[in-house]
């Protein structure tokens, strides 16, 4: 079970080296001059990052709000680099990169700076979250198994007694587990990862219909009204703007 993968594909990452003013992601050095943790701002509203010890600045943009992932991490996340040596030459690669200003150095920052997200993001899985949200429900290895196969399936007609099954819990186990952690139902947070994807779809120009379909809508009809409650739009719309 991969609780990244398809977030990770759904919502296309970039990292490029940017100045103080203008970056969200800044990592530091310690006493002996090593990177010694990155700090990442993931609200839209940056506030004046760190200025002191700041050896490397860059611009980190994941899909802004439709992101459910970035919307559930911690406005502030700090990223300890001491305990992994792999993680500090990321950030010496990245820097050399940014200063060395060779041919191709932003595509070898982007490529860098994904992998360094990656494992920030697998910390913030691992510790967990104090806040429901989606961040809490992957770091419960029973939720997670029901959220990354609504994730990886969701065009399956989905009942929540399978994700229940999925999840190894019982049902009125599984539902109030879920809503304590995850802060929706297993049905509301479908329906909203579905109308996420359905977004991106149609504004990569897919029919309408196609795309009711594809996330399991009895009717293109049934559709329309419940994009249009969420994104105050009709599908339709949306497509010709794309």
């Amino acid at each position: 079970m991969d609780r990244l993968t398809t977030l990770m594909e759904r919502f296309h990452l970039t990292v490029r080296a940017a100045e103080l003013n203008e970056a969200n992601l800044f990592a530091l050095s310690g006493a002996d001059g090593s990177p010694s943790h990155v700090v990442f701002f993931a609200a839209d509203d940056v506030p004046i990052g760190p200025t002191e010890g700041v050896i490397l600045s860059a611009k980190v943009e994941w899909s802004g709000h439709r992101n459910p992932f970035l919307a559930a991490l911690p406005p502030r996340v700090n990223y300890d680099l001491t305990q992994s040596a792999e993680a500090q030459s990321l950030v010496h690669l990245m820097l050399d990169e940014a200063q060395g200003a060779r041919c191709g150095a932003q595509s070898v920052i982007n490529r860098l700076g994904e992998i360094l997200m990656v494992r920030l993001l697998r910390e913030q899985i691992e510790q967990g979250a104090t806040e429901p949200g989606l961040l809490a429900g992957l770091s419960d290895p029973r939720l997670s198994r029901a959220i990354v196969a609504m994730h990886d399936h969701p065009g399956r007609l989905w009942s929540t007694a399978d994700l229940a099954e999925v999840a190894g819990l019982s049902l009125s186990r599984f539902s109030e587990l879920f809503g304590a952690e995850v802060g929706e139902t297993p049905m509301g947070y479908l329906r909203r990862w579905r109308l996420i994807l359905a977004h991106q779809d149609l504004q990569r120009g897919d029919r309408v219909d196609a795309v009711a379909r594809r996330y399991a809508y009895g009717s293109p009809e049934g559709f329309s009204r419940a994009f249009r409650r969420v994104y105050g739009v009709a599908p339709v719309a949306l497509r010709r703007v794309g």
